[in-house]
């Protein structure tokens, strides 16, 4: 799976709202501290993880499914092992008609239920992380020494 970072960057320029499933309250967890980094660059995070259903994290209840979120969704951010993919993706087609994005976390892919989104005319993407991506293509590795690739003249 190969994405341009003109794509990548697209994705996360048009997006506003994220529900990240599998979240969670664990500040040293990768989904914890990903949630929170997006929420701090302005986007909307949804945090959804039914064993801590109805707890607030970064401002926003918990819910326990995607079933449970009432306003519209930009992406389903998925933070949950490779076999649990495909109902996750089922709901988020069922609840959100105007979702643009199923973002699956590194490590995490499957096949039959990207190309279940594809059809639908979802962007997929699958093992990559939308902060290193907002990182690396909005110039903040840079100022940690990364090599990003991207060249720029902001400082």
């Amino acid at each position: 799976m190969t994405y341009s970072d003109d794509h990548l960057k697209s994705i996360l320029k048009r997006t506003k709202v994220i529900a990240v499933v599998g979240v969670s309250m664990n500040p040293v967890r990768p989904s914890y501290y990903v949630a929170r980094y997006l929420g701090l660059k302005g986007y909307t995070v949804i945090p959804v993880n039914p064993g801590h259903a109805g707890a607030t994290l970064f401002g926003q209840t918990v819910r326990a499914c995607l079933k449970d979120i009432p306003e519209p969704v930009d992406m389903v951010d998925i933070f949950r092992r490779s076999d649990a993919v495909p109902p996750i993706v089922d709901e988020a087609l069922e609840c959100f008609p105007n979702l643009k994005t199923i973002w699956m976390q590194i490590g995490v892919e499957h096949a039959q239920a990207a190309a279940k989104a594809e059809a639908r005319g979802i962007d997929v993407i699958q093992n990559r992380c939308p902060k290193i991506e907002y990182q690396r293509l909005f110039g903040e590795l840079r100022m940690g020494g990364f090599a990003t690739g991207v060249i720029s003249s902001k400082l």
